[in-house]
């Protein structure tokens, strides 16, 4: 298998493989060029577009960050607020009607605990979801591995460890469940 291969199987990859490399730098010529002027405009979306997976409408305020672009999958609606940061090395999808406040960073890039592995350069990916009419608060971080139930909310400046069923509002350092909706 080629290093991206196991990367989007979800194995342990070389992060610092020549392609791999080369597909965060073509991402990053259309990431920097998105950023580097005021405001979202359709145009600007279009450029977004010739990477991120989108079924509908859109918006997101520049800054926007990301690894590759090409894995994640944008429900119709969606809506990110300034300082978006998702680290894309394998799936991340996001359902309809979804709003993120300002700051929110989905990692799902995960390391190993072994020094070793670590000076190997290996790095391990973990896929995000997030439900349909979810609000993520500013500020919040979102583990590897999480998935987001349908219509709930992450309170602002909350890390989100583990899953997060439907209907419920979570919050807090680790997050946790405060009350259903």
């Amino acid at each position: 298998m080629t290093e991206k291969e196991k990367m989007l199987a979800g194995d342990y990859y070389n992060a610092s493989d020549p392609q791999l490399e080369k597909e965060r730098l073509a991402a990053k010529k259309i990431m920097d060029k998105f950023n580097k002027t005021y405001g979202f405009t359709p145009k600007k979306g279009e450029q977004l577009k010739k990477l991120l997976k989108v079924n509908g409408t859109f918006k997101i305020e520049p800054p926007f960050h990301f690894d590759y672009g090409t894995n994640i999958v944008m429900g119709n609606n969606f809506y990110a607020n300034y300082g978006c940061t998702i680290l894309d090395v394998v799936k991340v999808t996001i359902g309809d009607n979804v709003m993120f406040g300002p700051n929110v960073h989905l990692y799902t890039a995960t390391h190993p605990l072994s020094p070793k592995k670590r000076l190997e350069q290996l790095e391990i990916g973990k896929p995000i979801t997030i439900g349909n009419n979810v609000w993520i608060g500013g500020g919040t971080v979102v583990y590897p591995g999480v998935t987001i139930g349908d219509n709930s909310v992450i309170a602002a400046g909350s890390v989100v460890i583990k899953d997060v069923g439907p209907d419920c509002l979570f919050g807090g350092n680790p997050a946790h469940f405060l009350k259903k909706i």
